[in-house]
């Protein structure tokens, strides 16, 4: 399953957020289920970012969820308030 995260960062706190970010993806990758993240900022909105990961399962990001929500919570005000979790129906693997 895919999670997404997405956080609207003003350009003052980008270097701040980047490295929070990374304590949360070291804090999740180190939870059962975990398969890889990333920390990405959009191209075309510089304020706005995500965080995605890809677990084995639902279950497995909730309960990683639970696991890093002292790492998560600093960053909860700049969250942005949408469904974050998805369910694989294709995938696609490039060569």
């Amino acid at each position: 399953m895919l999670a997404v995260i997405r956080y609207t960062v003003p350009e003052s706190q980008s270097q701040d957020f980047v490295k929070q970010g990374q304590t949360i993806l070291d804090t999740l990758a180190a939870q059962p289920g975990y398969r890889r993240g990333r920390l990405a900022r959009s191209i075309d909105e510089p304020n706005l970012w995500a965080l995605v990961t890809e677990w084995e399962g639902a279950g497995f990001y909730r309960r990683a969820l639970s696991a890093a929500r002292m790492a998560l919570y600093p960053l909860m005000i700049l969250m942005v308030n949408e469904p974050g979790a998805y369910e694989d129906v294709y995938l696609q693997d490039g060569q």
